[in-house]
């Protein structure tokens, strides 16, 4: 499970929200809509950077007012520290949502860190240059095809998973660490190819999949990684996952209850990086990304959203509809066994939310992790799931 940032900074111009309002006309005709976003910023992984992020939303058939708009954010950032991240994440519509394209495309060259493999090491292994940290350079190319069954909410589909990570620079803390000895590293470094086929089955009622108002979203996943296919090592992933959301019309309109369940489960000579992971501004935000790894992981959120709805007769009414927030809780383990599941990971947080488009949100987060007692900040280009 490759970690990936997916927008970094804290954006000044927000170009799309700023503008002035289009007539009912002009929306009409415009099919492409985009919020681009960028500045100087932080993130309690990356440290300090100037990046960007750009969000893309259009319609692959005009003329079909009922298909789902494509959403397809894009995010860059160079960091203080050296180095630069790169990701791409569509969701693409065609065929009257009888064909999806989903996935990611990545780049980066950044510091990472690396805490080990387990809970007990994983909560005491302080984050610092000599024990955890080395540079991440590396790709990933995985995108997932999706057909709908008939006339239903069913889809199938596969997935390709091609990725290489290069660690470099390891600390003391991390070329010492015998999970990554096993696997051929030294002071120097490590270097592994990831390629892999999945399968996808999936259910899915959701309005809209990047920000849901109601619906239901079911899926189970498996991709296999194979020596014949050019991974370093074979190995597979199993992940399953439960979404649902519930417009709560009674406190009025946009306030919305979602609530998830994730498993992730790995197999066979699993590389460090693809180990299941807790930890990451989409799951439980407050724990450093991949801060809490083993084979399996699972975790259970319940977040409420809640956007204000001002009027629309002045600019000023208009301005303040375009604001929110968020509350979250959630909890998580991770295992290497089923019968020998780790100690629980709690977690809480609460959030900004800024409409940049139509039913598109920017979110401004803060997650507390009790284990640790440490406190993270986020900023992200549409909603955690």
């Amino acid at each position: 499970m490759r970690k990936c940032l997916l927008i970094f900074c804290m954006m000044i111009p927000l170009y799309g929200w700023a503008q002035k309002v289009d007539s009912v006309e002009t929306k009409e005709r415009k099919n492409l809509r985009f919020s681009i976003l960028g500045g100087p910023g932080y993130t309690p992984d990356f440290g300090l950077l100037v990046g960007g992020s750009c969000l893309f939303t259009f319609s692959t058939n005009q003329s079909d007012t009922l298909l789902k708009r494509s959403v397809v954010p894009v995010a860059f950032a160079y960091m203080a520290n050296g180095g630069g991240s790169f990701i791409i994440k569509p969701q693409l519509f065609f065929n009257g949502d009888k064909f999806r394209i989903f996935g990611q495309m990545s780049m980066n060259n950044t510091l990472d860190n690396y805490y080990g493999v387990g809970y007990e090491t994983n909560k005491n292994r302080q984050r610092d240059t000599d024990s955890t940290e080395y540079r991440s350079k590396g790709y990933q190319f995985n995108p997932q095809f999706l057909f709908r069954y008939k006339d239903t909410d069913l889809f199938w589909g596969v997935s390709v998973d091609i990725a290489h990570e290069n660690m470099t620079n390891p600390g003391e803390g991390v070329y010492n660490d015998e999970n990554y000895v096993k696997q051929g590293g030294d002071d120097f470094g490590l270097d592994y190819y990831n390629v892999g086929l999945g399968i996808n089955m999936s259910y899915d009622t959701r309005d809209i999949p990047a920000n849901a108002y109601k619906g239901i979203f079911v899926e189970f996943g498996a991709t296999f990684y194979s020596k014949t296919l050019g991974s370093t090592s074979s190995f597979g992933v199993v992940n399953l996952q439960y979404r649902q959301f519930k417009e709560l019309k009674f406190l009025g309109e946009r306030k919305v209850f979602a609530w998830m369940l994730n498993s992730r489960n790995s197999f066979g000579d699993v590389p460090i990086s693809e180990l299941s992971m807790i930890g990451s501004p989409f799951d439980l935000r407050g724990y450093y990304m991949g801060q809490y790894r083993d084979k399996s992981a699972i975790y259970a959120m319940g977040e409420y959203r809640h956007m204000f709805n001002a009027g629309e007769e002045t600019k000023w009414q208009r301005l303040a509809s375009k604001f929110g927030f968020a509350a979250w809780a959630g909890m998580g383990s991770i295992y290497s066994e089923f019968n020998n599941m780790s100690r629980v990971l709690p977690n809480f947080g609460a959030g900004l939310r800024i409409e940049v488009q139509p039913r598109m949100n920017f979110r401004v987060d803060i997650g507390h992790n009790p284990v640790n007692k440490q406190t993270l900040l986020y900023f992200n280009m549409t909603e955690a799931f």
